[in-house]
């Protein structure tokens, strides 16, 4: 096996018994990058040598005994929405392109100080407004499955870089799905972490109140000790919760589910699922109960509505928060040639830095905070939230963890939905309810369709109980490995 193929757990026994260095590892990991990258469009930005001196920091830092994190020295991959001193931060839009932040987010700050080395910007849909990462200004991420199918959205960068072993790990953000809709449909592990327990401090913000940074991973271990690092108190995220970080490693290499009540939500299933998605939800449902895991059936009705609610939040925020790219402060600036006013030169720029569907959002949005519709539409979508939260609530006093497959399809072709917005809105059925809710949530692969696609099972908690998500997925990751004979994404490379 190569060392690209190990887990970001694997890796680290490895340099720390003197079998490997950072700068070997970096270097494996740049040249899958150069080797696949014209191809699937990963990256947008790559530092060879900056990666390289970085890992060679790391390396002389063991070598003269100093103590070092879990992670220090593997390399990671960063979406192109956390800000980085030292790479553009573009959000997948012209409006931002080649932009350099002054400074660094609080996620890649811990980044850099846990000793990971970071070696690019990912991919995503503009604006993180997207559900397949073809939104971008910078063209399509491809799929490493089927390059002819979509990678999941908004950060199918990130979950591409993953399943492609062009990294061992890799940072995302999930507003209503963006990393656990992606780890579905490439056989990754993504998790959204309760709201507030990782820092939005440089995340550039889509909808703030429903923006959560985390981890993109290969195994559930590597994605419970990435999540550690980045995870913890900020006082520069006013959402920031300030409570001691859970033990997410323990519970990710629990041994059974004794003890544990599952609940399969009765609303996110049936009319619009795949067969091949629901056949292989049941029969993870089945590995857990033989785990040890007692699963009930639960309904939790305002989930219906949680599609319509989330398209009306989610745009009313983002219409609020992309008000400050108008081509006076920064980024992109269009028509300034001395004809035109300050207001002409704000509606080209605009004009020409957005896309369309970050056009269509960003009407939609403005309409329903509106004078006048405020109430009907923005106002109601609210309550219809707090619907969805009541329901989690009743859930989990008789559940531990809920579960529902994690999208309804498995990765559909590049261009089949672009010209229908509400098909494509759909991807994130399953994932929306727990970003309105702010509770912890992941996916987890549980096998492939018959067409040789990933499916992904998602596991949801209380707030705060983010263990028992590492939990549930470690106990169904090895059991499940034990029954493939190793981790679902061999099966892509034995076939490549």
């Amino acid at each position: 096996m190569s060392i690209i193929h190990k887990s970001a757990a694997e890796l680290s026994r490895l340099m720390a018994a003197g079998e490997l260095t950072s700068v070997e590892l970096t270097r494996a990991c740049l040249a899958r990058i150069d080797e696949l990258n014209p191809t699937l469009n990963v990256f947008l930005a790559v530092d060879h040598d900056g990666a390289l001196q970085a890992a060679a920091e790391i390396d002389a830092r063991r070598a003269a005994g100093e103590p070092l994190g879990p992670l220090a020295g593997i390399p990671i991959a960063v979406k192109d929405n956390f800000c980085t001193t030292d790479f553009p931060t573009t959000c997948g839009s012209k409006m931002l392109e080649g932009w350099i932040p002054p400074y660094d987010s609080t996620v890649v700050a811990k980044l850099r100080a846990a000793g990971l080395v970071i070696v690019g910007k990912t991919n995503m849909d503009e604006f993180a407004m997207g559900s397949s990462t073809e939104t971008s200004y910078f063209g399509p991420t491809r799929n490493p499955w089927d390059p002819e199918r979509i990678p999941g959205g908004s950060g199918g960068g990130s979950s591409a870089a993953v399943a492609s072993f062009m990294t061992p790990l890799a940072v995302g953000s999930d507003t209503g799905g963006s990393i656990r809709q992606p780890g579905s449909v490439t056989g990754t592990v993504g998790v959204k972490p309760t709201y507030g327990n990782v820092s939005r401090y440089g995340l550039i913000a889509m909808a703030s109140s429903l923006d959560q940074p985390g981890p993109c991973a290969r195994t559930v271990l590597d994605a419970a000790l990435l999540q550690e690092v980045i995870s913890g108190y900020d006082p520069m995220d006013s959402a920031s919760i300030n409570r001691p970080v859970a033990d997410l490693v323990s519970a990710a290499l629990s041994h059974d589910l004794d003890g544990i009540t599952v609940g399969v939500v009765k609303e996110l299933g049936g009319d619009g699922y795949e067969a091949d998605v629901e056949a292989r939800f049941n029969e993870a449902v089945d590995v857990l109960r033989a785990q040890g895991a007692t699963v009930v059936e639960v309904s939790c009705p305002a989930f219906e509505y949680a599609l319509p609610a989330y398209y009306l939040i989610q745009p009313a925020e983002l219409s609020s928060n992309l008000a400050r790219f108008d081509g006076m402060r920064y980024g992109l600036r269009t028509g300034d040639d001395g004809s035109s006013s300050a207001e002409e030169v704000m509606n080209l720029t605009r004009a020409d830095g957005f896309g369309r569907e970050g056009k269509r959002r960003i009407i939609i949005g403005t309409y329903a905070l509106s004078a006048g519709y405020y109430d009907a539409y923005y106002g109601s979508a609210q309550r219809v939230r707090t619907l969805i939260q009541r329901d989690f609530e009743r859930a989990f006093e008789e559940c531990d963890v809920l579960v529902s497959p994690t999208t309804p399809t498995v990765a559909f072709k590049i261009g089949e939905r672009m010209q229908d917005p509400m098909a494509m809105y759909k991807a994130d059925l399953c994932t929306i309810p727990s970003n309105m809710a702010g509770n912890v949530a992941g996916s987890f692969p549980v096998g492939l369709s018959d067409d040789g696609l990933p499916v992904g099972l998602q596991v949801m908690a209380p707030v705060m109980a983010d263990d028992r998500v590492y939990r549930v997925g470690g106990v169904l990751e090895r059991a499940l490995e034990e029954r493939w004979g190793g981790p679902l994404l061999s099966k892509m490379e034995e076939s490549a």
